[in-house]
């Protein structure tokens, strides 16, 4: 019997790596039919709030405001001592707190809650992830906070590095991982075997890409922007890791110190609970 379900990805080098075996036809997705919903990681922490998804990428901050969707242990995007960047044309981070306006990809992605931890309360703009480069060349922020394929072309636009999320996070946390982007399923419209079952596939997904890396590669340049090939394939496997295979205890530990730091310096107001496919 098919079982028709909705799948929301980003339009992302390495969502589109991971979901390439799968969304080409390539390897078996067993009972799934599936629609692919591709979209921003902000829209689809907002359609994941309001339960549209039966399986769907968001950002780690994101599960704090959720209810019934458990995590998979595939597809998580995890940095080793790097992740998301503040950038500045003109400033330094030393006056980061004293004003001006930092560009941002939204207020539940793992980036501004990662920073907000780092700096507390800042002024920001939301705007398009893929922006805010420009905004901050134009003058119209005076910071912005990076993510994707903008973390390695940034210095291309005369722009600097003031502070490095990653390696702040690595230092603080003794090693670990910096936890940003999972894949959750709605406990709601699958049951447990369904869920691990996907789980399964999605791992079979990156596995396949990972093995067929060049024309995994040449498929995720469609959502590149433009972006040269060798950007693309270093961008991807910065993200697309062993944890992104399977996030083992050192993930979820990540997953949960970001949201205990949350907690504790009252950007959350409650204790979130965790749940894991298996």
């Amino acid at each position: 019997m098919v079982l028709k379900i909705n799948v929301g990805h980003t339009p992302d080098a390495d969502d589109a790596f991971m979901f390439y075996a799968m969304e080409s036809g390539l390897i078996s997705t067993g009972e799934f039919e599936i629609e692919h919903i591709v979209e921003d990681i902000e829209k689809l922490n907002k359609r994941a709030l309001n339960h549209e998804l039966d399986i769907t990428a968001i950002s780690a901050h994101a599960y704090a405001y959720l209810s019934d969707y458990v995590i998979l242990n595939s597809g998580g995007s995890f940095g080793i001592n790097y992740g998301p960047i503040i950038i500045s044309k003109n400033h330094s981070v030393d006056k980061i707190q004293e004003g001006g306006v930092i560009g941002i990809p939204g207020i539940m992605t793992s980036a501004y809650l990662l920073m907000s931890i780092a700096f507390g309360k800042l002024n920001y703009k939301e705007m398009l992830f893929s922006e805010i480069p420009n905004a901050v060349k134009n003058e119209d922020v005076d910071y912005g906070l990076i993510i994707h394929e903008s973390q390695i072309t940034y210095s291309d636009m005369n722009l600097t590095k003031i502070f490095d999320l990653g390696n702040w996070w690595y230092k603080k946390t003794d090693g670990l991982p910096v936890p940003l982007g999972i894949n959750v399923a709605s406990s709601r419209h699958l049951n447990r075997k369904q869920i691990v079952e996907f789980d399964n596939i999605l791992q079979h997904s990156i596995k396949y890409s990972i093995d067929h890396l060049d024309e995994a590669v040449n498929f995720s340049r469609k959502y590149g922007r433009n972006t040269p090939k060798n950007i693309i394939r270093e961008f991807i496997q910065m993200y697309v890791n062993d944890f992104t295979i399977e996030m083992k205890s050192e993930g979820k530990k990540s997953i949960a110190k970001l949201l205990e730091l949350a907690k504790s310096n009252y950007i959350l107001d409650k204790n979130v609970e965790i749940r894991y496919s298996y």
